[in-house]
C-alpha cells in the first residue's frame, strides 16, 4: 500500500503541498499553493476536499497569508481580509469556518508579541490542528471497527477516507484499519454522480490498500441492499447539526431512507469538529449549488444533455436525524437524542483534553 499523504507543508514553509484530487485517478499530481488566491481555488474546485481536509488546508493558508503579510502596516486588517475570502471558498463543510476562528483567536491572543513569532504561533496552531486530526481519525476508526466483523459488506458514499482527512479517514478508516488487522471487509462504493468521488478516489484508496471493493452507480444501491449483500452503510459528513440532521455530499439522503426501507444500519462519520451546535436543524445547514457543467459536461468527452437545458445541481443533500443509526464520532458513537449526547461528547472530550495537558 503506498501511503498517501494529501496536506504537507513544503520543507521550507512557504508552500502547503497537496495532492491534486481533480486528476485522481489517472495522475497521482502533487502541487503547491503559496497564495491566499491559489488556495480559495484548491478548494473551491476540489483540489482538496473532504471537511477535515478543508479546514486543515485553511488553517495552513491561513498562516502562509500571515507570513506573507507580517511586515504590513495595516496587518491585522489583512488578516481578516484573508480570513472572510478562504471562508467564502466553499459555504457547507463546518470545519473551514471553525478552523479559521481558531486561527483568528490564536492570532488575537498573541497579537502584542512581535510579528514573527506571531506568525511562528499560527504554524505551531495549524500544525496542532493537523495532529489532532490525525489523532481524531484513528479515534474514530477504532469506533467505527466495533461495528463491523470479519466477512461483512458495508456500503459507503462520496470519499471519507485518508483524501479527505489526514489519516485513516472517517467512514473509511474502520475498513483500512480492519484490513491492516487482517479481517475481511468487503465494500460496495458508490460512484457519486456527478463529481464521480466515489469511482475517482474512494475506489482509487482501497483498491490501493488492497480491500476487496466493488464500484456500482449511485442508483444500483437499493438492488444490491435488496440482494442482502450490505451489512451496513458508512457515510461520511460535512455538517451535522445539534438534533442530528447531518450534511453529506448529494444522495446521502437516498441511501438513508434506503437503508431504513430495508433494516440495515446508516452511520455517519465525523470529528466533533464537524458537528454544528449553532444549527438547531438541517434547515440551518446552506447546502452549496455548484457549476451546471458538472452534470453537462466533465468528466463526458462530449455534451450530455442539450444546450440551454436548465441544471439543479447541489452538492449536498441533509440526512433525517430520524434515519441515523449513530454518528460515530473521536468520543464514541453518538445516537439519539443527539443534542444530548453530543453535549455529552464535547464534555468528554473537554476533559480528555485537559487531562493529557495536566
Amino acid at each position: 500500500m503506498e501511503e498517501l499523504t494529501n496536506i504537507r507543508l513544503s520543507e521550507s514553509g512557504d508552500s502547503l503541498v497537496i495532492i491534486d484530487q481533480t486528476k485522481l485517478p489517472g495522475e497521482l499530481e502533487y502541487i503547491e499553493l503559496r497564495s491566499r488566491e491559489e488556495l480559495f481555488e484548491a478548494i473551491s474546485r476540489l483540489r482538496v476536499r473532504g471537511a477535515p481536509a478543508i479546514g486543515i488546508a485553511a488553517a495552513y493558508g491561513y498562516c502562509l497569508c500571515a507570513k506573507e503579510d507580517m511586515e504590513e502596516p495595516d496587518f491585522f486588517r489583512r488578516m481578516d481580509d484573508a480570513e472572510r475570502y478562504l471562508a467564502s471558498s466553499r459555504p457547507t463543510a463546518v470545519n473551514l469556518f471553525w478552523a479559521l476562528e481558531r486561527m483568528r483567536q490564536t492570532l488575537r491572543k498573541n497579537a502584542l508579541l512581535p510579528r514573527e513569532e506571531i506568525v511562528e504561533r499560527l504554524f505551531a496552531e495549524a500544525k496542532a490542528i493537523h495532529e489532532e486530526d490525525i489523532a481524531s481519525n484513528l479515534r474514530i476508526s477504532e469506533y467505527g471497527l466495533s461495528l463491523i466483523k470479519d466477512g461483512d459488506c458495508v456500503l459507503t458514499h462520496c470519499n471519507a477516507g485518508p483524501l479527505a482527512t489526514s489519516r485513516y479517514g472517517t467512514a473509511l478508516g474502520p475498513i483500512l484499519l480492519a484490513k491492516e488487522r487482517g479481517m475481511d471487509i468487503k465494500v460496495f462504493a458508490d460512484e457519486t454522480r456527478p463529481l464521480l468521488q466515489g469511482a475517482r478516489l474512494t475506489a482509487f484508496e482501497l483498491h490501493n490498500a488492497g480491500v476487496d471493493v466493488t464500484l456500482i452507480c449511485d442508483n444500483m444501491a437499493g438492488q444490491v441492499m435488496k440482494e442482502g449483500r450490505i451489512s451496513a452503510v458508512f457515510i461520511g459528513c460535512d455538517r451535522a447539526s445539534r438534533c442530528g440532521d447531518a450534511a453529506n455530499k448529494i444522495g446521502s439522503s437516498s441511501l438513508a431512507v434506503l437503508a431504513d426501507h430495508y433494516g440495515i444500519p446508516f452511520y455517519m462519520f465525523a470529528p466533533l469538529s464537524t458537528v454544528d451546535m449553532g444549527a438547531a436543524s438541517g434547515k440551518d445547514i446552506r447546502i452549496e449549488e455548484r457549476d451546471p457543467n458538472e452534470i453537462t459536461e466533465l468528466y463526458f468527452e462530449k455534451r450530455m444533455a442539450p444546450e440551454g437545458i436548465k441544471v439543479y445541481n447541489p452538492a449536498f443533500d441533509v440526512v433525517d436525524h430520524r434515519l441515523i443509526t449513530g454518528i460515530v464520532t473521536e468520543e464514541g458513537i453518538v445516537t439519539a437524542p443527539f443534542e444530548e449526547n453530543f453535549n455529552k461528547a464535547f464534555q468528554r472530550k473537554k476533559a480528555r483534553t485537559e487531562n493529557k495537558d495536566a
